[in-house]
């Protein structure tokens, strides 16, 4: 039984596997980390491995209490991974993408997988059916077009997240939201275009904490999750220890 934590920009998730099958989700808070940990810990005394992934920052006594409970590994470039790395420079990649695309190699393999990870900033990261990670893109998210609207002009409002009600908007609040929402749809559209340029046969994955808003919206027909990088962590672990 393994547990998997994924440490992002806004939240933390943690998921318990047996096998390849989650059996327990959560998110949660940093301020929270201790506790739950702690309940888990409790709830499934099987676990034995853990698996850390951080794109933000994680206080040094919860790497130190899971260390204590767990045979932890913490994601990083030097993990074997279950694909071949073509990145020019690994030692920078986002840990995250490293476990999107260990899911894609895991649930689509020999197959040219676009992974679209829609969160605080949207990653585009692309493996070809021979397994080989060759990179991709990164944009930023919904939610922080709309940040960076309010805060880099003096008159535009801050808005929340809302699907427009038509192309052409007829108001300030209107105007931003078509700018904001169909310009993401845009791009990503425009993206899968130009992949399938190239690979006639993609695969498609969105995943993300809007993917399910988006995924509506779009025109390409895609497989969406939002467990995908939990999955890719377990992955990761399991190959590590099979090794």
């Amino acid at each position: 039984m393994n547990l998997v934590i994924d440490v992002g920009n806004t939240s933390i998730k943690i998921g318990v596997f047996l096998e390849t099958s989650m059996i327990h989700k959560e998110t949660l808070k940093s301020e929270n980390f201790n506790n739950v940990i702690q309940k888990v810990r409790n709830g499934y005394p099987l676990i034995k491995r853990s698996i850390l992934s951080s794109v933000s920052n994680i206080k040094e006594e919860d790497v130190i209490l899971l260390k204590s409970l767990f045979d932890v590994s913490v994601l990083d470039h030097t993990l074997m991974m279950p694909f071949k790395n073509l990145y020019a420079t690994p030692t920078t990649l986002g840990v995250d993408r490293l476990a999107l695309v260990a899911a894609s190699v895991h649930q689509f393999p020999a197959k040219d997988a676009l992974i679209i990870d829609a969160g605080t900033c949207i990653t585009y990261d692309f493996k070809n059916k021979k397994e080989e990670y060759l990179g991709g893109a990164i944009a930023p998210g919904l939610r922080l077009r709309y940040t960076s609207l309010n805060s880099f002009t003096s008159k535009l409002p801050l808005l929340e997240l809302e699907s427009p009600k038509n192309h052409i908007g007829d108001t300030t609040n209107e105007a931003i939201h078509s700018g904001v929402v169909n310009g993401v749809l845009y791009e990503i559209e425009g993206a899968i275009a130009e992949y399938c340029n190239t690979y006639p046969n993609l695969t498609v994955i969105l995943t993300g904490g809007d993917a399910h808003f988006l995924s509506k919206r779009l025109k390409n027909s895609i497989f969406a999750t939002s467990n995908f990088l939990l999955e890719g962590l377990n992955h990761i672990l399991a190959f590590n220890n099979s090794q």
